[in-house]
């Protein structure tokens, strides 16, 4: 009789848990559904070694590629920067690789030379003549990569609060995103991830543009709604895990970087810090333009987007100079 009440217990605990997972796939169904309805795609698509990239492109001229962050996508340049420019210049911003409506290739493990060489490969597809390339936070590690693997590629590099040295996880802040394992990966993207994510997303908004206001449109026009869903978890859950196979290997080499390079850090950054990702970097590049804004948090391109363009077109016409 006690080992039939216990079956029966066991039975009902997994019905329940069951059903609980099937509620969560079905809410994440709706807030992924709901994301791409109000942020639809945009651009164009080109596959790259099995990577199939969302991209946007604007103006004649030189040729400048933005690279986005941690859990972003190519709107938080389009948005804020691309109106901004005036003529010379063809603005390309991309989905990178798993973010936005870029699909990562099938056994991508995201490591930043991977992500580097889907860059210069993206180059190279588009027939750009060495562009330069503006990477912001986790972008800016990936121009970093760039420029120590494939110098010949491009021929400058404009970081806006980059990610350029290794710390302690803890002092990343990237916990809850660090998950090893590709399978409870994919398990978390389609179940408790998303649902939780929305839960928190405000005060998570508000620690990244901190000590600034997030903006009003940021979920509809800067494409934050985009972050919502399963794949795009499962891909920036991934850069997470890959950053710190390779960023300790990559600092080691800063010094060699000879082409025109500019880093614009906010002091009042929360997310990466100015002393330990910004300044160091004026001992590790040679004739580095380091514009250091006081009080500035970790989205500049939102919060000064003509700061950000002049600090760009400053970089742009010391590496096109070298062009001629």
């Amino acid at each position: 009789m006690l080992i039939s009440i216990v079956l029966w217990l066991f039975a009902g605990l997994l019905v329940a848990a069951a059903l609980v997972l099937l509620a969560l796939m079905l809410m994440t169904w709706r807030v992924a559904a709901k994301a791409e309805r109000l942020v639809p795609t945009c651009g164009k698509f080109v596959e790259i070694d099995g990577n199939r990239i969302h991209y946007v492109e604007q103006g004649d001229g030189r040729p400048i590629v933005f690279l986005h962050g941690l859990g972003a996508q190519l709107h938080h340049f389009r948005h804020t920067l691309f109106g901004r420019f005036g003529a010379g210049y063809r603005l390309i911003a991309l989905d990178r690789p798993g973010s936005g409506y870029s699909a990562r290739a099938s056994g991508a493990t995201g490591r930043l030379p991977e992500q580097a060489e889907v860059v210069r490969r993206f180059i190279e597809e588009l027939r750009l003549e060495r562009p330069l390339i503006v990477g912001h936070s986790l972008g800016g590690a990936i121009a970093l990569a760039l420029a120590t693997e494939h110098p010949a590629a491009i021929s400058g590099i404009a970081l806006l609060s980059p990610l350029t040295h290794l710390e302690a996880r803890t002092g990343r802040g990237f916990d809850l995103l660090y998950v090893p394992t590709p399978l409870l990966r994919r398990l978390l993207a389609h179940t408790v991830a998303i649902p939780l994510s929305l839960r928190y997303a405000q005060p998570t908004m508000k620690f990244i543009f901190a000590p600034q206001a997030v903006p009003a449109d940021y979920m509809v026009a800067g494409g934050g709604w985009l972050g919502l869903r399963p794949s795009h978890y499962f891909a920036t859950s991934t850069d997470v895990v890959a950053v710190e196979r390779d960023l300790g290997q990559i600092e080691r080499r800063y010094r060699a970087i000879s082409m025109p390079t500019g880093i614009l850090f906010g002091t009042g950054d929360q997310v990466i810090g100015e002393a330990v990702h910004g300044e160091p970097m004026l001992d590790e590049i040679k004739d580095l333009d380091f514009e250091r804004v006081e009080g500035l948090g970790h989205m500049p391109q939102f919060v000064e987007p003509e700061r950000v363009v002049a600090f760009i077109q400053r970089v742009a016409a010391r590496a096109f100079a070298n062009e001629r």
